[in-house]
């Protein structure tokens, strides 16, 4: 049986994109997002929080996850530095960091709400982030600590996570056991590959062993399936509960799994994996279908214009897929990430940069915002359009720093063999060897790839929307292996490998389960799903109907890749509520965007899945 840790990751400081999609995004992030979200923070009291100096009847009261923002944005900073050096940028982190240093106390303890707004709760509140800041403040600091060699934000870490081991695992003297939302247990795993200090992996398998052996509190409107208590994590077979909490336990899961060589762990990660990407994930790589609790229901339960979908769990899901991908090379795991981070997680994300959506829904009738004006308080549905800023500003910060290290998902290695996990032209630079590929990806499915001699064999994935490929080696025909996925190929040093995917615009139909999707077809080409708004096809979209046997035609988008033309069929208007049934529908055009870019051009009504005839 192969280990658990077999294979080895290509970190992405190894890699510099080059051009085309991802490229675009990291160029927009590091000169547009990432000092739009910090100014964003500024204004909104979250960085003067730093300075420990509320007191109660002052505005911008500290909230209980502000520590998690400051430390995704530094977070994402690093990741950037890592391959272009920008004062501006280390210069805030440092200011921050100051005030971490500042502010820390003498046994370590460092959190703004617990010192300032509750100092007699601290580690008495499972539900309220104490734990889950600490784990984002871990990841910061080991980020920065690599990109800069300054390790002060490291040491201020290593102080509190020294606080949080005798107080959690050893003395056993807090009012819980595990956190109510995860993330400390993986920020504690990065913590051991930073320091290699054996203990922060051991407190890591503590907190993720402890959970669901015995009750603990929860908020009083919830079950312990809400932050994944129910059941000891190696008996949970469904995804439950809050969304973005159980994607990052599971990557936890999976990260001990890959540095314990536990295999029973690694199979319960399989097992919740494949629940969610067999029934309980949007078509767009969207989880958490429930406004209520953000939160997983039941299989099948995949409503479109309520789906909540948020942007941080989408991402989270490709987070825990890469890992898996790391453990074993099954070309499921990949296409799962796929489909999260170019819809789910990019539709959080306006064009410009400046912009975001905590809910990524399928459906938009923007009338439906004000169907109940005698009522004060308004029924909940997504907002139609991005905002700079949230009160819950997770979003922002989670996808800058997933865009700007990216090209973590793009390579692993391992007895011999370079696997091939996601497509993005650019230069890996990795144990003297230079890895070189090119490609237009997503725009087409033609790659090439140069490994120079750093392996005798590459695996590269088939994507599970491919049906026909080509594989060739210095533009000559290919003899390849097919296994779980991936083509595998011997190579020599100077080889060229050239993989050339179909990439045909398809129409995809749901299980007859999903009630809301039934007797409809959404389209997607290559790994992009698309939808359709108003503002290109007029009103009434719902009562289009598609004609999948029609050919698709491809023509220039704006927004970074081919908009798709299609055949559909409307029918006539009139004034009165009913009539009797005609059949008098007229042939027309819709014109379908990628759906990662709706709602960039205004309020308008957006679908995703349409009736056929």
């Amino acid at each position: 049986m192969t280990k658990m840790n077999a294979y080895k990751q290509i970190p992405f400081y190894n890699t510099k994109l080059s051009r085309g999609y991802w490229k675009n995004r990291q160029d927009i992030a590091s000169s547009v997002s990432i000092f739009s979200v910090y100014d964003r923070f500024e204004e909104t009291g979250r960085f003067e929080a730093l300075k420990f100096e509320w007191k109660p009847g002052m505005p911008n009261e500290p909230h209980i996850f502000w520590e998690s923002d400051a430390a995704k944005w530094i977070e994402s900073a690093a990741y950037m530095l890592e391959t272009k050096y920008d004062e501006r940028l280390v210069e805030k982190c440092d200011a921050l960091i100051d005030l971490m240093e500042e502010h820390q106390e003498e046994n370590g303890y460092f959190n703004i709400h617990f010192t300032v707004v509750e100092p007699d709760q601290r580690f008495k509140k499972r539900t309220d982030h104490e734990l889950y800041c600490a784990g984002h403040l871990m990841e910061a600091a080991c980020a920065y600590y690599h990109a800069t060699g300054k390790r002060k934000l490291l040491d201020v870490m290593e102080k509190y996570a020294e606080l949080i081991d005798k107080v959690f695992c050893k003395e056993q003297s807090a009012a819980f056991l595990t956190p109510g939302h995860e993330e400390i247990e993986l920020a504690l795993v990065k913590m051991y590959n930073v320091t290699k200090k054996e203990r922060y992996l051991e407190m890591a398998s503590w907190f993720i062993e402890q959970r669901g052996r015995q009750i603990e509190d929860t908020y009083g409107s919830v079950t312990p399936e809400y932050h994944q208590s129910h059941l000891p994590v190696r008996e949970q077979k469904t995804a439950e509960g809050h969304s973005v909490r159980a994607m990052y336990l599971y990557m936890a899961m999976a990260d001990l799994a890959y540095e314990k060589n536990d295999k029973t762990l690694f199979d319960a990660c399989v097992t919740l994996l494949k629940n969610v990407a067999e029934k309980r994930m949007y078509i767009t790589g969207g989880i958490g279908s429930a406004r209520q609790g953000e939160a997983f229901t039941v299989d099948y339960d995949l409503q479109n214009i309520t789906a909540y979908t948020e942007t941080c769990a989408a991402l989270a899901l490709a987070l825990f897929a890469r890992r898996m991908s790391l453990i074993s090379p099954e070309g499921w795991f990949a296409d799962v990430a796929e489909r999260a981070l170019y819809n789910g997680m990019m539709s959080g994300i306006s064009m410009d940069g400046k912009s975001f959506f905590y809910e990524n829904p399928l459906e938009i009738h923007p009338y439906l915002l004000t169907r109940h004006v005698s009522q004060k308080r308004q029924e909940e549905l997504p907002i139609t359009q991005r905002l700079e800023v949230f009160s819950c500003s997770c979003c922002p910060p989670n996808i800058t720093r997933v865009i700007a290290s990216i090209a973590d998902f793009m390579y692993t290695y391992g007895e011999d063999t370079l696997f091939v996990h996601h497509y993005m032209d650019g230069v890996t630079d990795f144990e003297g060897h230079k890895i070189v590929m090119k490609t237009d990806y997503p725009a087409c499915g033609r790659v090439e790839i140069a490994a120079n001699g750093f392996a005798k064999r590459m695996a590269l994935r088939i994507p599970l929307w491919c049906r026909r490929f080509a594989l060739t080696v210095n533009g000559k025909e290919a003899k390849y292996e097919l296994k779980s996925g991936y083509a595998y190929i011997d190579i020599e040093k100077d080889d060229v490998v050239s993989l050339d995917m179909a990439m045909e615009a398809k129409w995809v139909e749901a299980n007859r389960k999903v009630f809301d999707s039934a007797q409809k077809v959404a389209l997607y080409r290559g790994p992009v799903v698309y939808c359709a708004e108003a503002v290109d096809n007029g009103e009434d979209l719902c009562d289009v109907l598609v004609d999948p046997r029609a050919e698709i035609k491809l023509t220039e988008g704006e927004f970074g890749l081919n908009d798709l033309l299609v055949t559909a069929y409307r029918r006539s208007d009139f004034d009165a509520l009913y009539r009797d049934y005609e059949c008098d529908r007229q042939e027309t055009t819709l014109r379908f965007i990628p759906y990662y870019a709706f709602a960039n051009r205004g309020e308008s009504e957006m679908l995703v899945w349409f009736k056929h005839c």
